[in-house]
């Protein structure tokens, strides 16, 4: 998916919307109305969809750091539309679990699972995520409980069925302790929004 760099997005929101209004005043309305309605599309852009797109490709990546600091240029995640807004809280509850701060990263899952999610997948990923840290506190309970809630889900993706497969195994098999440990992060990478879909993705 065609995506355009955050601070070019923010430099053409404030030369368009600024730039235009001050031109407005000087030269008169004219032709001044297109740049304010470039602005103000592109600041639309930016509200209904955040950074999401751009810091689930740097977290595929396996740039931490730099996933964190993209999403934390969405400055106001109660305005994106309903997925972003889901996948905002997925992804920082993906990295917050990659520091170990699991109470934070389970704050963050529940608070993606209030959300209308658009289909069973993305339900799914989040309650493998919480499966994942329940079994990394050794929670053998805790991680099947939520393993089989997402189960008896609909989930018709074909990578997220593979790591429910992965995780079956772990949790019959509790040896295989670092299979359960790495889904949360595996299913994180896994859902990258935007373009065309690997599922579950956004525009």
């Amino acid at each position: 998916m065609f995506t355009i760099n955050i601070y070019i997005k923010f430099a053409i929101i404030g030369i368009c919307l600024i730039g235009g209004i001050i031109l407005s005043f000087v030269l008169g309305i004219g032709y001044t109305w297109i740049f304010i309605i470039i602005g103000l599309l592109f600041l639309a852009s930016y509200l209904f969809l955040g950074t999401v797109q751009s810091a689930s490709e740097l977290l595929q990546a396996m740039d931490f750091d730099g996933a964190e600091q993209r999403l934390n240029l969405t400055f106001f995640p109660k305005l994106l539309y309903v997925t972003n807004r889901a996948f905002y809280f997925i992804l920082k509850g993906s990295l917050a679990a990659q520091r170990k701060d699991n109470t934070a990263a389970e704050g963050y899952f529940n608070a993606a699972l209030a959300l209308n999610l658009p289909s069973d997948n993305e339900k799914g990923m989040i309650l493998l995520q919480m499966a994942g840290i329940q079994a990394q506190k050794n929670n053998w309970t805790g991680a099947k409980n939520y393993f089989y809630q997402a189960k008896n889900l609909r989930i018709t993706e074909p990578q997220l069925k593979e790591q429910f497969k992965q995780f079956e195994t772990a949790i019959n098999n509790r040896g295989q302790m670092k299979v359960a440990q790495s889904m949360g992060m595996k299913t994180g990478q896994a859902m990258m929004p935007g373009g065309k879909r690997r599922r579950p993705k956004m525009r």
